[in-house]
Order: C-alpha cells, then structure tokens, then sequence
C-alpha cells in the first residue's frame, strides 16, 4: 500500500485527526492540501496550517497551506484551482472539518445551529462538489468523510439533536453520492470506536480525564490510510469504524493506539455514536 505521489485535499488538516492522516500520507511521499482556517497561533489549540505543512514536508511529503473556511465557497474553489494547479490533480477528498456544540434545544442558539450545519454538512457537500470534476479524472479516487454510522434512533439524537443532524448531513451525504458516483469514485465514512485524544475533548468534552480513557488520533490515521488504498470502484458506500478497518488489515494489538497503556479494553470511553 503507498500513497505516493497522490494529491489529497483535507479540511481541517492543522491539526488533530486530519493532521494524522496527513501525516500518514506525506510519510509515502504524498501531495497534501491543507485546507484550514487556522493562519495565526491559537491561544489554546496548537499548530497553524503552516506548522502542518513543515511537519508534512519533513516527513516526506509536498504541502499547500490554504486559508480555508469552507463555509465560504470562493474560498473553497480557490483553494482546489490552487491545489490542481500546483500538483496537477486531486486523488483524495478528506472531508474532516467540523464544529461540535453538544446542547439541547432549548439551549442551542441558532448562531450555534447555523455554524454546525454549514460546516459540516454545508462545507462536506461544497468541498466534494469542488472536487469530484477533479477526481472523476483520477486513477482510484476516494472521499473519505469523517462522519459517524446513519443509526435513525432516538438516542443518537435526544441529548445534541443540532450536532447530530450535522454530522448525520455529512454521513448523508457518502450515502447519496455513493450512489450517484457508483464504479468512478469511493465514498466512505469513518469513525472512531472510542473518544480520540484531540483538542476537542482536552478543551470542550471532558478533558484530560476523558481522553485518557481514549485512544490516540494514529488509530485514525492508519485506519484512513488503509481505506484509500483500497479499490474506490468497489470500496464504496461504507460507514467505516476504525479499529474494524485496522481487523480486516490483519491488525488485532491495539495497545500501542492506547492514550494510557495497559487501559483495560472495557475501560475505554467509547464514542457517543457508538
């Protein structure tokens, strides 16, 4: 398996899960775009879409920082003209921005609402149509969302109905185009079995006390990784969770994804769409 020489365009990709995959790729020597809105240091979330890059590059991969909102449509077409025209294609979409605010009804202000479902599913669905002139021409071209399994029950949404119905959007929408771009391109989702250790969950879910009962954004990583070398023609259409992915590579120790080693595996915090 090997990414070499494959263009991906990841939103979100300054750091946390999007940064992981990205890493991944640039260890084969991948092109990778950076899409994110982070241009200047956050006060208390690391990285800049700068930093990523020099991460990329030293590991073995090309990299173009963009300022991207992808709320914005100008600033998402941009952004791909710019990608195409420096590495003369796109291959991968990984759509991974989003924004989570886990209220009630009652509690959710429509600034709240709006910012969720155009970002996550408003910038999923723009960042692929951006992209699919361009991987239609690609040998094995993959969108990959960051999306969790389409369960329509009560209790994946009675506690955060808003967020729900934005990441459900997402998910939507690798049911939907999987279908339209059947045989030409892979649309898959994934998801995490357990919380993963990002600045979300450090700074808005829980913190340290959580994620310590999570694993690490590599188990992502690898399992995306292992995703878009497969055949899109026939990969296609699945709601993808990461450690099953990583058993049907021949993987069974997850110890090393581990945040604190030696965590018993029935301790671990599982994701609350699981």
């Amino acid at each position: 398996m090997s990414l070499k020489g494959k263009t991906l365009f990841i939103s979100g990709a300054s750091r946390g899960i999007g940064k992981a995959m990205a890493m991944r790729a640039a260890c084969d020597g991948a092109n990778i775009a950076i899409a994110a809105k982070t241009a200047e240091p956050h006060p208390k979330l690391p990285g800049t879409i700068f930093t990523a890059a020099e991460e990329m590059e030293a590991a073995g991969g090309k990299a173009l920082p963009c300022i991207v909102d992808v709320r914005s449509e100008e600033a998402v077409l941009a952004a791909v003209k710019k990608t195409v025209d420096t590495f003369g294609g796109v291959d991968i979409l990984i759509n991974n921005a989003s924004a989570i605010i886990l209220t009630g009804t009652l509690e959710t202000p429509m600034k709240r609402f709006d910012l969720m479902h155009q970002i996550n599913t408003r910038g999923t669905y723009l960042c692929s149509q951006a992209c699919l002139p361009h991987l239609l021409k690609a040998d094995n071209p993959h969108i990959l969302n960051i999306s969790p399994p389409l369960n329509m029950e009560t209790r994946w949404f009675q506690n955060h109905t808003a967020y729900t119905m934005a990441k459900f959007g997402m998910s939507m929408c690798v049911l939907g185009m999987a279908g339209e771009f059947a045989g030409k391109v892979g649309v898959n989702a994934l998801w995490p079995r357990t919380v993963i250790e990002t600045a979300a969950v450090l700074n808005l879910l829980g913190g340290k006390t959580l994620a310590s009962k999570g694993r690490t954004v590599e188990i992502m990583a690898d399992a995306a990784y292992a995703v878009l070398n497969r055949d899109g023609k026939t990969c296609s259409g699945n709601f993808f969770i990461d450690d099953e992915v990583l058993t049907e590579e021949g993987v069974f120790d997850f110890e090393r994804y581990k945040v604190t080693p030696g965590t018993a595996d029935e301790d671990l915090a599982p994701d609350f769409f699981i």
